[in-house]
This record gives structure tokens, C-alpha cells and sequence, in this order.
């Protein structure tokens, strides 16, 4: 059985999303945010405290986009993989990892500088910064989703939840306002996705069940 630590909305959505198109059997453990200073326990579990954290057998990983990739990979055959023979391998490995490093890590800066941070410690300069570096990436999004429906391989794949969760939370801190007309008609399509309506009740049940508050 695979077991998923989450906190709702945060990066461990990946994988849960992933999960949830593929219909692995899985179990989620909800943690609060931020679980290093929330939950102390889970430092033994995971001693970076950090989400997510996925444990499949002897596997141990916490890095949400090669979660991915390892799950689609692992776990396949699945049409949300790229195999090494298709044409866009490669373009699938660079929008999947690009939704973390190039359009997540910027919007973390924001949610900290913003909303995270004790009142004195915030600020909006650095928030307002960020926010234009992520717009300023996002601009790649803009292009490529104006001329089809996903990202690669003409079929949706782990590299538009990969993306699609760095939309999700945009819209979770108020960014996704500004969206362009072709990434905001995108992260509706996703949206519609059953695995993402899916892995939103599964974390909000999940939530519930085990009292955990429902959010980042």
C-alpha cells in the first residue's frame, strides 16, 4: 500500500492528483501546515519535514514532481507517462519539472512574505517581486496552452498536473485573477479533470476524518 503525507493544497497534491487518475490504492495521512513546527512527530518520519513525503515499499521520496514521474513510471503503464521513444519526452521532463522549480518556488516566496511571515516579518515588496517572477515564467503557459489543450504528447500527462497544481496555487493565494485568457481557460479544463475533482474530496474526507484543518 502506498501511503501519502499531505497537507491540503500544498505540493503533496501532486501526487494525490497523480493517484487518483491512475486509481492506485493508496493511504493519506493529513498533516497540518507547516507540519515541521505543527506536528513534531512527523520528524521522525521524515526528518526534513517537509511535504510530501511517499512511502511505497522500501521507497522513500519527497520531492511532488518526481513523485510523480516515479508513480507513472513505476506504477504504469499509464497514458499520463511520456515513454524515452515518444517525440516529446523530453518536452514532458521539462514542463513537468518546471511546474516546480520555475513557477511553485516563487509563489512560496509570496505566500511567505504575504500571508506565512508574523505581521512585522512580512513583506510586500519581496511578495510583489515574486510575483512577477512567476508571471514573468508563466508567460511560457500562456504561449503554449493558446495553441492546444496540454502540454505535450496531445494527451493530458503528469507534466499538466505538475503545472496544474502550480495554478491551484495561484489561485489558493490570489494570483490567478491575472491569469491570461489561454491559462485561465486551461486551469478550468483541468478543473474538470474527475482525478482532480477526486483528490479534493479525498483530502477534504481525509481532513475531516482525522481532524486536520483543511488548508495551507
Amino acid at each position: 500500500m502506498i501511503t501519502l503525507y499531505h497537507c491540503a493544497a500544498a505540493r503533496s497534491f501532486r501526487p494525490l492528483w497523480t493517484l487518483e487518475e491512475m486509481g492506485l490504492p493508496y493511504e493519506l495521512k493529513m498533516l497540518p501546515f507547516p507540519p515541521r513546527v505543527l506536528a513534531k512527530d512527523y520528524l521522525g518520519i521524515n526528518p526534513l519535514g517537509t511535504i510530501p513525503f511517499l512511502v511505497d515499499g522500501d521507497t522513500r521520496m519527497t520531492e511532488s514532481a518526481a513523485i510523480c514521474q516515479y508513480l507513472v513510471t513505476r506504477h504504469g503503464p499509464t497514458p499520463l507517462a511520456v515513454a524515452p521513444d515518444e517525440p516529446a519526452y523530453g518536452a514532458f521532463l521539462n514542463w513537468l519539472y518546471f511546474g516546480e522549480a520555475t513557477l511553485t518556488f516563487p509563489q512560496t516566496l509570496v505566500l511567505r512574505y504575504s500571508q506565512l511571515e508574523p505581521e512585522e516579518r512580512r513583506n510586500p515588496q519581496v511578495a510583489a517581486d515574486y510575483a512577477k517572477w512567476f508571471f514573468g515564467r508563466l508567460r511560457a503557459i500562456e504561449a503554449i496552452t493558446a495553441e492546444r489543450e496540454t502540454l505535450c504528447a496531445g494527451r493530458f500527462t503528469a507534466a499538466d498536473i505538475s503545472v496544474g497544481y502550480a495554478l491551484l496555487l495561484a489561485e489558493r493565494i490570489g494570483l490567478a485573477k491575472d491569469f491570461g485568457p489561454a491559462v485561465a481557460a486551461y486551469w478550468q479544463r483541468l478543473q474538470q479533470r474527475e482525478g482532480f475533482k477526486r483528490a479534493r474530496v479525498a483530502e477534504k474526507r481525509a481532513s475531516e476524518e482525522q481532524n486536520v484543518p483543511a488548508r495551507i
